[in-house]
């Protein structure tokens, strides 16, 4: 998995980056794939040139932080970026125009890729699902001879902003943002950041992936009616997670995710079952060490000072 760091670019530089637009993120990949050491530039190898001038439908992965091992593979093996469309920003930004701020950057994601998203699908994007647009671009090298040729893609970031991989097309996959029973989120402040190990502080422990389209047949459930299924299913869910544990002898609280309807409209109708430790005014959480099946511990007295994570899949 790869982590995006903040309004930083990671250093070096290799032949684009991806803007996140929903993280304000931005990273380079680095030039040791052209043989650089550091210090600028150097002429890009093929596996480097193929990837970025990789046509839509192509999924793009890696595994080192600084991606310098990236490379093209078949979308039902495990990646991390899907390329959509391919734009070209010439007419709008001339050979004298300069090399685009992250801000502009984002804008310019915005108008270009989120319109194509559709058509290339064959359905919604869940607005609230796990895909989210991106875009590579060129270096300012590249930018400064002239290239403004622009991959739009999709991609899985969770809510610390560390890219998960996801398996298969985009099109055939389901865009509920939902995570594996077992799965710990890690605690960021007070809100919720990257699946961590259970035995590592964390917020959420995910117990249980429950369907709402196996329950409700005719359409969009109203969001009473998810709560009230979601209630019995989930208490079903956690005995049988925890061999009936006491939550609250723990200090923990079940909770569920809903579903809007432009997510059930986009096929998304997966909501996790899950526990967390919340702080007394209610503001967020408290760290939980350990799984809940292996007599975790609610708060660790780790309380945090910073305002909840507002990534998505909380």
């Amino acid at each position: 998995m790869q982590t995006l760091t903040t309004r930083v670019v990671m250093a070096g530089v290799f032949f684009g980056a991806v803007i996140a637009l929903a993280l304000s993120v931005a990273f380079s990949w680095t030039d040791t794939l052209a043989g650089g050491a550091g210090g600028g530039e150097g002429k890009l190898t093929e596996a480097a040139q193929q990837a970025f001038h990789s046509p839509p439908g192509t999924c793009l992965t890696w595994t080192a932080k600084d991606a310098s091992d990236a490379h093209a593979v078949p979308c039902e093996q495990a990646h991390l970026f899907e390329v959509t469309t391919v734009v070209d920003i010439g007419a709008k930004y001339p050979q004298q125009a300069p090399f685009p701020s992250l801000e502009q950057w984002q804008d310019i994601a915005q108008q270009q890729c989120n319109s194509d998203v559709r058509p290339y699908l064959g359905h919604p994007l869940d607005p609230y699902g796990k895909l989210t647009t991106n875009l590579l671009r060129p270096t300012s090298a590249q930018w400064s001879q002239g290239d403004r040729q622009l991959r739009c893609g999709l991609q899985f970031a969770g809510p610390g902003g560390t890219l998960q991989p996801t398996t298969g097309a985009a099109k055939t996959q389901d865009q509920s943002m939902v995570w594996a029973p077992g799965t710990c989120l890690a605690l960021v402040g007070k809100g919720v950041g990257d699946p961590v190990d259970c035995s590592k502080p964390h917020s959420y422990e995910i117990i249980a992936t429950l369907d709402l389209a196996s329950h409700f047949k005719d359409g969009y459930p109203k969001l009473d009616d998810q709560k009230s299924w979601l209630d019995t299913e989930c208490n079903k869910a956690v005995k049988d997670y925890t061999g009936s544990t006491d939550l609250s002898s723990k200090k923990l609280t079940l909770g569920w995710d809903s579903r809007e309807q432009e997510s059930w409209d986009a096929g998304s109708t997966k909501v996790n079952c899950k526990v967390a430790a919340t702080l007394p005014d209610g503001s967020g959480f408290q760290a939980v060490t350990g799984s809940v099946k292996g007599g975790s511990s609610g708060s660790s007295g780790q309380q945090q000072s910073s305002p909840p994570s507002s990534g998505g899949g909380n």
